[in-house]
């Protein structure tokens, strides 16, 4: 008993734990140090892409354009990850008894992508069988009439001049005289027109080569989204890995929350705002083709896919078609603007809620800031995926907002630091400033 009680007692025991407890501070300011590097790093990084992409020589643009088949192909595996998911778990549902081999797992995976594809080139044939032909029939239509709307267009400037000329003359004078000067450039510029053909034909060229570009990127993009929709699962594993490698265990959890909730935002927003956008198209062919409103096919296209712009999209899809429909009736083009103002009211308050719901929880006013900085740096596509980029920050942002207010023992209701609140400026003041002893 007592040689036990001495080992027991004896220093070593304690040595070996005192040295691994300075093996673990050892480890812990490591880790802090390694943390701090990669944080003033990724800081560095961000401030100098962000230096780059407003002032530089914007490389982030040009890295986008080198692996642009690849964003096509997650672009595509993204859209079309529900379906294939649909058809995998309707058509063959899981045993809850017996798991299912890999062989199986791959044929049943194989054949969701199949047909998901499958609906997709059935909708392109549909579209292409239906819609473009009259579409092409609407531009000859339109080409063959431009002598007549010309007319037209000069028949109403005439008469403007003229009424202009009866109540002020030295203004309709100057109006004739540059419409004049702007003939005289056109038929020079008809002159010149065969000397600069092979400008022409170059420009033409281009056009055409970046088409065929355009073709062999989406081309590619398609390999790689049948790609990414057959690893999809193991693409998610390893994102995951990489998290629990990157952060603490402590922040795991919040990082893959925080994935989820964008994750959330971008399928509601993108997915839904597609398929709002094609139901659109539709009901505006369908109602313009019984209404007979003139190249019904061009103006629906024009505001099916314009209405894919959050709110200045219907706006830009109604302009051009009325332009249209007033060269051949300004009393049609009266009804149509009306048509549009219903449907565009039947969009706003039935199908864009029922589809989209409150996805981003932006107001009004963050997705016009979020469609005008998007469409500033990134045109068309950044006026579209603006907004889900926005709501994700917002989202973040909150987040941390809340954090902070409980961590200090207020109340994140936005409501309560309102004037008269229960946080009002008085409230604030007096929790702020410590008590002074009389």
């Amino acid at each position: 008993m007592g040689r036990e009680k001495e080992d027991c007692n004896s220093p070593g025991p304690r040595v070996e734990w005192e040295e691994r407890k300075k093996e673990a501070r050892a480890m812990e300011r490591k880790n802090h140090y390694f943390s701090m590097g990669v944080s003033a790093f990724v800081t560095a990084a961000a401030v100098l892409l962000f230096y780059d992409t407003l002032f530089g020589g914007k490389a982030v643009l040009a890295l986008l354009e080198t692996v642009r088949p690849i964003l096509y192909g997650a672009f595509i595996a993204y859209l079309l990850a529900p379906m294939v998911n649909f058809f995998e778990r309707h058509l063959f549902p899981p045993h809850p008894e017996r798991e299912r081999k890999r062989s199986q797992a791959m044929l049943i995976r194989t054949v969701g992508i199949l047909l998901a594809w499958l609906v997709v080139w059935f909708f392109f044939y549909l579209l292409a069988s239906v819609l473009l032909p009259e579409l092409y029939k609407s531009v000859l239509q339109l080409i063959a009439n431009v002598d007549k709307y010309y007319q037209t267009i000069s028949g109403w400037v005439t008469s403007l001049s003229n009424h202009l000329l009866e109540t002020n003359p030295d203004l309709a004078q100057q109006i004739v005289e540059k419409l004049g000067d702007y003939f005289q450039d056109f038929g020079k510029w008809l002159s010149g027109l065969l000397p600069q053909l092979q400008t022409v034909m170059t420009t033409v060229s281009g056009g055409v080569w970046s088409a065929v570009n355009f073709l062999m990127d989406l081309l590619v993009g398609i390999i790689a989204s049948v790609y990414l929709l057959a690893t999809k699962e193991r693409c998610a594993a390893y994102g995951r890995k990489l998290v629990y490698s990157l952060f603490p265990q402590e922040q795991v959890g919040l990082v893959l929350r925080g994935t989820k909730r964008a994750d959330t935002i971008f399928s509601g927003f993108v997915r839904g705002k597609l398929l709002d956008s094609i139901i659109i198209g539709i009901l505006c062919f369908v109602c313009c083709s019984i209404l007979k409103f003139p190249y019904t096919p061009l103006v629906s296209v024009f505001v099916g896919v314009t209405n894919v712009i959050p709110f200045f999209g219907p706006f830009l899809g109604a302009i051009p078609s009325t332009f249209l429909i007033l060269l051949v009736s300004p009393r049609q083009a009266l009804y149509f603007v009306i048509f549009v103002l219903a449907l565009q009211q039947l969009d706003g308050n039935v199908i864009g809620p029922k589809i989209l719901g409150n996805t981003t929880g932006l107001s009004s006013l963050w997705v016009i800031i979020a469609i005008l900085v998007g469409g500033g740096f990134f045109g068309v596509a950044g006026m579209f995926f603006g907004v889900p980029v926005c709501a994700c920050l917002n989202s973040l942002i909150n987040f941390f907002v809340d954090a902070r207010l409980r961590k200090k023992g207020l109340s994140p209701d936005s409501g309560e630091y309102a004037a008269g609140g229960a946080y009002g400026p008085l409230s604030l003041i007096h929790i702020s400033e410590p008590t002074r002893p009389y």
